[in-house]
C-alpha cells in the first residue's frame, strides 16, 4: 500500500485568480458595451423622432399653403386635402396640434418635441382647428366657406 502525503503547492493560486481576473473583466466590457448600445439606440430613437416632427409639420404647412393658394384663386372653393402623419416614438396622445393665424403650433409634454410653423397667411379666410393626434394617421386641411381648418376626418363636401 503506498501512502500519499499532501503537499502545499500554491501554484494553482495564481491560475484560479486569473480565471476570475478575467471573468470580471468581460463581465465590465458587457457592461459598458449595453451602456454605448442602449446610449446608441436612445439617441437614434430621439433624432428620428424629432425629424420625424419636423417633417410631419413642413408637409401640413405645405398643404396650408395650397389650401391659401386654392382660396385666393377662388374665394368660393372648397378645398380638401390629407396628409398622412408619420408615426413617432413619443405618446401621439399627448400631441395637440393648433392651426391659427400666426402658423401650425404642436404641444407636447416633452418641450423638445414642440414645433411652431409660420404659414403666409395669405388666404381669404381665417385659421382655425385644433385636435389631439390620439390614433390619428391622417390629417385633413380643409378649407371651406372662407375658414381653412384641420379635421381629423374627411370633409363631408
Amino acid at each position: 500500500m503506498s501512502h500519499r502525503t499532501l503537499v502545499e503547492d500554491e501554484s494553482g493560486a495564481s491560475t484560479e485568480l486569473g480565471y476570475i481576473f478575467t471573468f470580471l473583466l468581460g463581465v465590465l466590457f458587457l457592461s459598458l458595451f449595453s451602456v454605448w448600445a442602449f446610449g446608441l439606440e436612445t439617441a437614434t430613437r430621439e433624432n428620428w423622432n424629432t425629424t420625424a416632427v419636423d417633417v410631419n409639420m413642413a408637409d401640413l404647412a405645405a398643404a396650408v399653403e395650397r389650401a391659401d393658394q386654392a382660396s385666393r384663386d377662388d374665394p368660393s372653393i372648397r378645398y380638401a386635402e390629407v396628409v398622412d402623419w408619420r408615426l413617432t416614438e413619443a405618446d401621439e396622445s399627448q400631441f395637440v396640434l393648433t392651426l391659427d393665424d400666426e402658423g401650425l403650433h404642436l404641444d407636447h409634454p416633452e418641450n423638445e418635441l414642440d414645433r411652431d410653423v409660420s404659414i403666409s397667411g395669405t388666404g381669404s379666410g381665417t385659421y382655425e382647428g385644433r385636435i389631439t393626434l390620439a390614433g390619428i394617421t391622417q390629417i385633413w386641411v380643409v378649407y371651406d366657406n372662407g375658414e381653412t381648418y384641420l379635421s381629423a376626418s374627411r370633409p363631408d363636401f
